[in-house]
């Protein structure tokens, strides 16, 4: 396998980022470079998936964030294509309800931990509560660093308690995201995707960018450090992220249990 060049942020360095490249290719020339490598990840991720929920002793949460387009749902369908979806949990986190209003910030999200054996995938997740209230002004300075601690604190429960948490920051330019937009406007079939909403949004644009930035610094810790993957290439960003999670499945090395009973003295008439 090439090397997939996804940018890991080490705890007490400082990401730009606005230095780090969102059209990387990650070490291939081209899609069709890379068709054979991606492959061998998904049926590798297939094997290690399948053991890993009949061991039933650990957990992975794979997080994404994203700027709007960002390839969210397109990561997801591409790296998981294939695995027992017995063995993963998929949650998309919307806008609270009022009821979650309610509560502290974490309430809904603890819930939709990924229980021992299964894959978590999160489609936004916890850090919309320092992303997107912070841009509009929901929350000021003080308590946007307080839940940068908490969410630091949750984490770390999450790691102590045999959850190995992956975070991906889809990293994609203000161009790519334009001709996104425009791509769902032209497209019937996607048309539906298109919210007119996204394009006040995508004025916030260098706000949103300072948003991840800090979150990126502030929570990316030794049991759970961000990775930021240039995402303008779909293609790309999809075998940096599979790489990473075959990487992170092998070194936790699950096993399949050993039977309780010898085989052999089984007769099946």
């Amino acid at each position: 396998m090439k090397n997939s060049a996804l940018l890991e942020v080490k705890p007490g360095h400082k990401v730009r980022l606005r230095d780090v490249p969102t059209d990387s290719t990650h070490g291939y020339s081209s899609k069709d470079d890379s068709l054979n490598d991606l492959e061998k990840l998904r049926k590798r991720l297939i094997s290690l998936q399948e053991t890993l929920y009949a061991e039933r002793k650990q957990s992975v949460l794979v997080v994404f964030q994203a700027m709007d387009t960002g390839g969210k749902d397109g990561a997801v369908k591409s790296i998981l294509s294939g695995v027992n979806p017995a063995g993963v949990q998929i949650t998309g986190f919307k806008a609270p309800s009022a009821e979650e209003l309610e509560h502290d910030f974490l309430w809904r999200i603890h819930p939709k931990t990924p229980p021992r054996g299964i894959i978590g995938v999160w489609n936004r997740s916890h850090y919309e509560d320092v992303l997107i209230v912070r841009v509009h002004k929901m929350i000021d300075k003080k308590t946007c660093q307080r839940r940068y601690e908490d969410i630091n604190a949750f984490e770390r429960i999450l790691n102590d308690s045999g959850v190995t948490v992956l975070k991906f920051f889809l990293h994609i330019s203000k161009d790519e995201q334009k001709q996104r937009l425009q791509a769902r406007l032209d497209d019937p079939e996607k048309t539906w995707k298109f919210n007119p909403n996204d394009l006040k949004e995508r004025v916030l644009w260098d706000d949103y960018q300072a948003a991840y930035e800090d979150a990126i610094n502030a929570c990316s810790t030794d049991f759970a450090p961000w990775n930021v993957v240039s995402a303008d290439h779909n293609w790309a960003r999809n075998i940096a992220v599979a790489q990473k999670l075959v990487d992170t499945l092998e070194s936790l090395d699950p096993q399949f249990p050993k039977p309780t009973f010898d085989p052999k003295t089984i007769h099946i008439d």
